[in-house]
C-alpha cells in the first residue's frame, strides 16, 4: 500500500473517542433487545458478547442486569479502561483483545451486541465476520447493533464497511427483525467532527439455523 492509499483510509483517535463518550448511557438498541428477553432465575445467567465493547458503556448495563459478558475489542486500551471501571462485576466478565479478522466466538451466545463497531470491519472480512455472528447465535438468540448506510459520509473510506438497505435486509434473512430504524441526517461525531450520518439500528431474533 502506497502513501496515497494510506491517506485515503479511515483513521480514528480512539483515545479521544473513549474520553468523549465516557459515562454515556447504554445504546437504545441494547436496551430494546434486553427488554425482549424473558426473565431467568439468577442462577442461570445468559451469555452476551459485547463486540467492539470499548470502555464498556453497554457491558456495564448487561452486567447490571445479571448477564455473563464476553467483552471483545481490538484495542488493548479499551479493554484496560473496561477492566478498571469501578462499576462492574468482574466475576461475570471475560475480556479479549481481538481484531475482527481474527474473531473467535463461543458456540452458543444468547445476545450478540455490536454497537457502532461493525462498520469498522474491512470489507474483505465482513462476510466472514457476519457468518461468525449468525452462526454463534442459536435459534431465539438476538443480535443488536448498527450498520452504516451507503450514503454515510464515511462510505468514501475503502477500509470501512457500508451497506444499502437492500443489503441490510439480505443480511437479516436468518432473523425475525424486531426493530429496524434507518437514520439519516447531518451531525457531528462524539469528538465534534462534522459528519453525515446514515445508520441502520437493528434488533433481531435468530429464527433459522
Amino acid at each position: 500500500m502506497n502513501n496515497q492509499q494510506e491517506s485515503q483510509l479511515f483513521q480514528r483517535n480512539w483515545s479521544a473517542y473513549y474520553q468523549a463518550v465516557e459515562g454515556r448511557p447504554p445504546r437504545e438498541t441494547l436496551l430494546e433487545a434486553l427488554a425482549r428477553f424473558e426473565a431467568l432465575p439468577v442462577e442461570f445467567p445468559r451469555l452476551a458478547v459485547d463486540l467492539g465493547c470499548g470502555d464498556g458503556r453497554d457491558t456495564v448495563e448487561l452486567l447490571k442486569q445479571g448477564w455473563r459478558v464476553l467483552g471483545i475489542d481490538g484495542s488493548a486500551e479499551a479493554i484496560a479502561r473496561l477492566q478498571n471501571r469501578p462499576d462492574i462485576n468482574l466475576h461475570r466478565l471475560e475480556t479479549l483483545v481481538m481484531r475482527f479478522e481474527d474473531l473467535v466466538l463461543p458456540k452458543s451466545v444468547d445476545l450478540m451486541n455490536a454497537s457502532f463497531c461493525l462498520p469498522f470491519c474491512p470489507p474483505e472480512h465482513f462476510s466472514s465476520l457476519w457468518y461468525k455472528i449468525v452462526t454463534a447465535l442459536p435459534v431465539g438468540g438476538r443480535f443488536c447493533g448498527q450498520l452504516f448506510g451507503d450514503r454515510d459520509s464515511w462510505a468514501i473510506y475503502p477500509n470501512m464497511s457500508h451497506h444499502t438497505r437492500a443489503q441490510v435486509e439480505e443480511l437479516l434473512q436468518p432473523f425475525a427483525v424486531e426493530w429496524l430504524q434507518e437514520e439519516e441526517h447531518p451531525g457531528k461525531t462524539a469528538i465534534g467532527e462534522q459528519k453525515y450520518w446514515h445508520i441502520f439500528h437493528i434488533v433481531a431474533r435468530k429464527q433459522l439455523q
